[in-house]
Protein backbone atom coordinates (compact mmCIF):
# COMPACT_ATOMS: atom_id res chain seq x y z
CA UNK A 1 0.00 0.00 0.00
CA UNK A 2 1.35 3.38 -0.97
CA UNK A 3 0.91 6.77 0.68
CA UNK A 4 -1.05 7.86 -2.40
CA UNK A 5 -3.58 5.08 -1.85
CA UNK A 6 -3.91 5.99 1.82
CA UNK A 7 -4.33 9.69 0.95
CA UNK A 8 -7.02 8.85 -1.61
CA UNK A 9 -8.87 6.74 0.98
CA UNK A 10 -8.61 9.55 3.54
CA UNK A 11 -9.78 12.21 1.11
CA UNK A 12 -12.98 10.22 0.58
CA UNK A 13 -13.37 9.50 4.28
CA UNK A 14 -12.40 12.92 5.62
CA UNK A 15 -12.32 15.61 2.89
CA UNK A 16 -10.86 18.24 5.25
CA UNK A 17 -7.84 16.07 6.15
CA UNK A 18 -4.44 17.70 5.71
CA UNK A 19 -1.42 15.60 4.69
CA UNK A 20 2.25 16.07 5.50
CA UNK A 21 4.87 13.75 3.99
CA UNK A 22 8.01 15.56 5.17
CA UNK A 23 8.81 13.04 7.91
CA UNK A 24 9.39 9.31 8.01
CA UNK A 25 5.65 8.53 7.98
CA UNK A 26 2.58 10.05 6.39
CA UNK A 27 1.06 12.56 8.85
CA UNK A 28 -2.66 13.23 8.60
CA UNK A 29 -4.39 16.04 10.49
CA UNK A 30 -8.13 15.68 11.05
CA UNK A 31 -10.90 17.31 13.05
CA UNK A 32 -11.09 15.83 16.55
CA UNK A 33 -14.85 15.33 16.15
CA UNK A 34 -14.21 12.89 13.29
CA UNK A 35 -11.62 10.82 15.14
CA UNK A 36 -13.83 7.91 16.29
CA UNK A 37 -15.31 7.36 12.83
CA UNK A 38 -11.89 7.62 11.19
CA UNK A 39 -10.38 5.21 13.73
CA UNK A 40 -13.08 2.60 13.11
CA UNK A 41 -12.58 2.88 9.36
CA UNK A 42 -8.79 2.58 9.65
CA UNK A 43 -9.09 -0.58 11.72
CA UNK A 44 -11.58 -2.30 9.41
CA UNK A 45 -10.51 -0.92 6.02
CA UNK A 46 -8.42 -2.72 3.44
CA UNK A 47 -5.34 -1.03 4.95
CA UNK A 48 -5.76 -3.00 8.20
CA UNK A 49 -4.32 -0.53 10.71
CA UNK A 50 -4.51 -3.09 13.50
CA UNK A 51 -1.83 -1.75 15.85
CA UNK A 52 -1.81 1.55 17.73
CA UNK A 53 1.75 1.69 19.05
CA UNK A 54 1.92 5.23 20.38
CA UNK A 55 -0.55 7.81 21.61
CA UNK A 56 0.55 11.10 23.09
CA UNK A 57 -0.32 14.77 23.39
CA UNK A 58 1.56 17.98 22.60
CA UNK A 59 0.93 21.27 24.40
CA UNK A 60 1.41 24.24 22.06
CA UNK A 61 0.26 26.75 24.73
CA UNK A 62 -2.62 27.81 22.46
CA UNK A 63 -4.07 24.33 21.95
CA UNK A 64 -3.32 20.65 22.52
CA UNK A 65 -2.65 18.14 19.74
CA UNK A 66 -3.39 14.45 20.09
CA UNK A 67 -0.95 12.27 18.15
CA UNK A 68 -1.70 8.65 17.24
CA UNK A 69 0.83 6.31 15.56
CA UNK A 70 -0.83 3.41 13.73
CA UNK A 71 0.68 0.46 11.91
CA UNK A 72 -0.56 -2.43 9.86
CA UNK A 73 1.05 -5.69 10.91
CA UNK A 74 -0.29 -7.18 7.68
CA UNK A 75 1.09 -4.63 5.17
CA UNK A 76 3.85 -3.05 7.29
CA UNK A 77 2.89 0.57 6.74
CA UNK A 78 2.62 3.29 9.37
CA UNK A 79 0.72 6.57 9.59
CA UNK A 80 0.42 9.33 12.16
CA UNK A 81 -2.97 10.90 12.90
CA UNK A 82 -3.14 14.30 14.58
CA UNK A 83 -6.15 16.14 15.99
CA UNK A 84 -6.16 19.54 17.66
CA UNK A 85 -8.09 20.04 20.89
CA UNK A 86 -9.31 23.10 22.74
CA UNK A 87 -6.82 23.70 25.54
CA UNK A 88 -9.51 24.91 27.95
CA UNK A 89 -11.72 21.84 27.41
CA UNK A 90 -9.70 19.04 25.78
CA UNK A 91 -12.14 16.25 24.87
CA UNK A 92 -11.83 13.48 22.29
CA UNK A 93 -13.45 10.07 21.87
CA UNK A 94 -11.69 7.03 23.26
CA UNK A 95 -10.33 4.41 20.89
CA UNK A 96 -9.61 1.88 23.64
CA UNK A 97 -12.50 -0.19 22.29
CA UNK A 98 -10.83 -0.27 18.85
CA UNK A 99 -7.19 -0.76 19.92
CA UNK A 100 -6.66 -2.20 23.41
CA UNK A 101 -3.22 -0.56 23.58
CA UNK A 102 -4.97 2.83 23.81
CA UNK A 103 -6.32 2.02 27.26
CA UNK A 104 -3.23 2.89 29.31
CA UNK A 105 -1.99 5.53 26.86
CA UNK A 106 -5.28 7.41 27.23
CA UNK A 107 -5.17 7.12 31.00
CA UNK A 108 -1.63 8.53 31.04
CA UNK A 109 -2.60 11.40 28.72
CA UNK A 110 -5.65 12.12 30.87
CA UNK A 111 -3.49 12.27 33.97
CA UNK A 112 -0.57 14.30 32.61
CA UNK A 113 -2.32 16.62 30.12
CA UNK A 114 -5.94 16.67 31.33
CA UNK A 115 -7.47 15.28 28.13
CA UNK A 116 -10.91 13.74 28.68
CA UNK A 117 -11.51 10.59 26.61
CA UNK A 118 -15.24 10.24 26.08
CA UNK A 119 -16.40 6.67 26.54
CA UNK A 120 -13.21 5.37 28.17
CA UNK A 121 -14.14 2.44 30.46
CA UNK A 122 -11.72 3.27 33.31
CA UNK A 123 -10.36 6.81 33.10
CA UNK A 124 -8.41 7.16 36.34
CA UNK A 125 -4.88 8.02 37.42
CA UNK A 126 -1.94 5.70 36.83
CA UNK A 127 1.05 7.52 38.32
CA UNK A 128 0.10 10.53 40.42
CA UNK A 129 -1.70 10.53 43.74
CA UNK A 130 -5.44 11.21 43.77
CA UNK A 131 -4.92 14.58 45.46
CA UNK A 132 -2.32 15.83 42.93
CA UNK A 133 -3.39 19.14 41.37
CA UNK A 134 -2.65 20.21 37.82
CA UNK A 135 -1.29 18.53 34.73
CA UNK A 136 2.51 18.20 34.92
CA UNK A 137 3.19 17.91 31.18
CA UNK A 138 1.36 21.10 30.29
CA UNK A 139 3.61 24.06 29.64
CA UNK A 140 1.79 26.26 32.16
CA UNK A 141 2.32 23.78 35.01
CA UNK A 142 4.27 25.30 37.88
CA UNK A 143 6.10 22.82 40.04
CA UNK A 144 6.58 24.37 43.49
CA UNK A 145 9.38 21.92 44.29
CA UNK A 146 11.51 22.22 41.16
CA UNK A 147 10.40 25.73 40.10
CA UNK A 148 10.93 25.07 36.40
CA UNK A 149 9.14 27.44 34.04
CA UNK A 150 8.70 26.78 30.33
Amino acid sequence: MSNEEIKEFFTQLQPTAVFDETGEWLNISIEHTAWKTVAQQLRTSRFVFDYLFCLTCIDWKTHLTMVYHLSSTVYRHTIVIKANLDRADPVIDTVSDIWQTANFHERETFELFGVQFTGHPDLRRLILTDDFEGFPLRKDFEDPVNMIKL
